[in-house]
């Protein structure tokens, strides 16, 4: 065998998309469909990146606001943002379904396990857990997420489990 044909059968799909002008990136294999935005139903006592959910064929599928999530810029949706519906791996080794809100899609990259850097290290007070590691290639950099970790809907049961206290600093 070749090769450039192992690397063919080693590499990774990653679906990449954009928010904020910035590219990342998400295993295609977690990918269930991709949606235009459409209205979702607000939750309440929920974080403000969790949009809301959305009925899909009998399914409630929670909606997650990236730029929300990561303290972007708000802006209004337009005709190119998506909602990426995905297959999350809960601790409970149970799968989850959830929607990620993103500016626009771009392309699936095929990208070899080596090539992909560690995340890299800014301090104690940056949290990079979210990102399973950096890639480069032919001019851009895609920050590729680990969804499992992002999107654990764990998580967001103990932060709506807090008690709410708009007094407290």
């Amino acid at each position: 065998m070749s090769t450039e044909a192992k690397s063919d059968i080693d590499a990774e799909q990653f679906l990449t998309f954009e928010l904020a002008g910035e590219a990342y990136g998400i295993e295609i294999l977690k990918v269930q469909e991709i949606r235009g935005w459409e209205p979702i139903r607000k939750i309440p006592n929920t974080p403000a990146y969790l949009k809301g959910a959305l009925n899909l064929r009998g399914s409630i599928v929670p909606i997650v606001d990236l730029r929300e999530r990561f303290s972007m810029e708000l802006v209004d949706y337009t005709p190119t943002t998506v909602v990426i519906v995905l297959s999350i791996r809960t601790e409970t080794a149970e799968n989850s379904v959830m929607g990620i809100v993103a500016d626009a899609v771009s392309d699936v990259l095929d990208i070899d396990p080596n090539e992909i850097k560690a995340s890299p290290n800014l301090g104690a007070k940056i949290n990079t857990r979210y990102i399973r590691g950096m890639y480069v290639g032919k001019g851009n950099m895609v920050m590729l997420l680990d969804v499992d970790k992002l999107l654990n809907p764990d998580e967001f049961m103990d932060i709506a489990a807090l008690p709410f206290n708009p007094e407290a600093k």
